[in-house]
């Protein structure tokens, strides 16, 4: 039975979460469904949206893609400044739907994809958990015209019941860490784009423009550039034998959630420029990888991937300021790395610097310095992954010179893809990857804004999961226990409501 009421973890304004202890459960309209969450996992993005509420780029109203009409019809869209619910690593059971809901089916149990790129918010897209109410509840209300792409794909993934809603939850997360190296990069001018080519400055004009090229060493005029520059759009420099000097202010947050992409020569080429991006962002043979932040919930899940590669010669370092956490990171990941003969090297740089320069380096914590840090430190080559999700209008001094003469290359990815999705869940099912490992804690939803600040604090080594059936469940650190799918059977059953028994 369906209940009228029920309780949720609300955001109602910049860094103002409430448990509304009796919140309506909405009735599905005839294209909606309603799930019932099992689980969901907070993440550190919930603390973005936390900060910036309605500044965050996927609060906003979206732009096109659906009738204002018909998402007027969805009391689960909730853009600008109306309270959401944060959550968007989880898995559902569809408990009801509307009588024209082709996909979803009631009793049926999904993996939920969260990114909607096919609806445009000005700068990113929508999302579920932004303007999109998220599972941080006991019930969910998706609408199919939202939850279906364009080429007709659901973003519900159906999953069987034998894996532990954890398991399955924790797809989301990973996925987002696989998208950061499958992404595949565009390597040309964009065809039929729109391109501004500027040689001296009176040669600007407002944009927003695919591709602009520059032939110049005046770093003034690209730091005027930058704002020509469109989502998912390329700026090539051309210093024609000169230099800039001085550090260029650089929109580092654009990398991560604009897709800005920078590349550069000392000469007068746009080919060679060109020529510096790599296929995708994936790791290389023979890297050596450097996970800033590698002790977080996000950052051990880079370091477990990077170690279950099989490619040759890579080795791993895995930096924290925590000692506490590196312990926790090295009990978890060396016999992963012993499993696939790959050396890895947690350590504390306030304590150990890195002999030798890296040749991918991943940025865990949202610290605009880093990236200018990571570039002065790097070896000629070097992929800079811009995971951490630093808000879009900040920038950083960086070396631009080092950065072109070293032909390094910044990336940056926010979510994940379908693909992704069906790649991680796939390893999960088959057993070759147990994303449980990443789980620090649990909680009901009486636990989940303490748990939120944890992720605030670092307080926790790993991930934490939000078990919204399980009243009066305050947030539990499982110390060195190790959770799967008997532990989470244990907990649902002692929380079970007795007239389920």
């Amino acid at each position: 039975m369906i209940p009228k009421t029920q309780r949720a973890v609300q955001l109602v304004g910049p860094d103002q979460l409430v448990l509304n202890e009796s919140k309506p459960v909405p009735t599905p309209g005839p294209y909606q469904v309603l799930g019932k969450v099992e689980v969901v996992g907070l993440c550190f993005s919930d603390l973005k949206l936390l900060k910036q509420f309605t500044g965050h780029l996927r609060k906003a109203e979206i732009t096109s893609g659906l009738d204002k009409d018909v998402l007027a019809e969805i009391p689960s869209y909730v853009p600008g400044p109306k309270p959401t619910v944060p959550g968007h690593e989880t898995v559902v059971r569809i408990v009801a739907a509307g009588d024209r809901v082709k996909r979803a089916r009631v009793g049926s149990r999904y993996l939920v994809q969260t990114d909607y790129r096919w609806l445009p918010t000005p700068g990113s897209c929508a999302a579920f958990g932004y303007n999109f109410e998220g599972a941080l509840q006991e019930y969910v209300l998706m609408d199919e015209r939202v939850i279906t792409s364009p080429e007709g794909e659901s973003m519900l993934l159906p999953v069987p019941e034998d894996v532990s809603a954890s398991a399955i939850a924790l797809v989301e997360p990973w996925a987002c860490v696989e998208n950061s190296y499958a992404q595949i990069q565009r390597r040309q001018l964009k065809p039929g784009g729109k391109r501004l080519v500027v040689r001296k400055p009176e040669d600007m004009t407002a944009g927003p423009f695919d591709d602009v090229i520059y032939y110049g060493s005046d770093p003034a005029v690209v730091e005027k550039l930058f704002s020509c520059v469109a989502v998912n759009g390329l700026l090539v420099i051309c210093q024609c034998g000169g230099k800039f000097g001085r550090p260029v202010t650089t929109p580092i947050g654009r990398v991560h959630y604009g897709n800005l992409r920078i590349v550069g020569t000392s000469g007068d080429d746009v080919a060679a420029a060109l020529a510096t991006i790599p296929a995708t962002s994936e790791v290389r043979p023979g890297d050596r990888i450097n996970v800033i932040g590698a002790a977080g919930p996000m950052g051990m899940m880079h370091v477990i991937r990077d170690l279950s590669l099989g490619l040759p010669g890579v080795m791993v370092f895995a930096g924290d300021l925590n000692d506490e956490r590196l312990a926790v990171l090295k009990r978890i990941c060396e016999p992963v790395a012993k499993q696939n003969g790959v050396p890895l090297h947690p350590y504390n740089p306030q304590k150990e610097t890195i002999a030798e320069p890296c040749s991918y380096i991943v940025i865990m914590a949202p610290v605009p310095a880093l990236v200018a840090q990571a570039v002065e430190q790097a070896a000629p080559r070097t992929i800079i992954n811009i995971f951490a999700g630093i808000p879009a209008d900040k920038t950083a001094a960086v070396d631009l010179d080092t950065y072109i003469a070293k032909q390094m290359y910044f990336i940056g990815t926010s979510g994940s893809v379908l693909d992704d999705m069906k790649t991680v869940l796939a390893k999960v099912l088959s057993r070759r990857l147990d994303t449980n490992l990443s789980v620090a804690a649990v909680s009901g939803l009486d636990g989940a804004i303490e748990g939120i600040r944890a992720v605030e604090k670092n307080l926790l080594p790993g991930k934490i999961l939000v078990y919204p059936s399980c009243k009066g469940l305050g947030l539990t650190p499982l110390g060195e226990a190790v959770w799967n799918k008997a532990s989470e059977d244990a907990l649902l059953a002692r929380f079970k409501p007795s007239h389920d028994q």
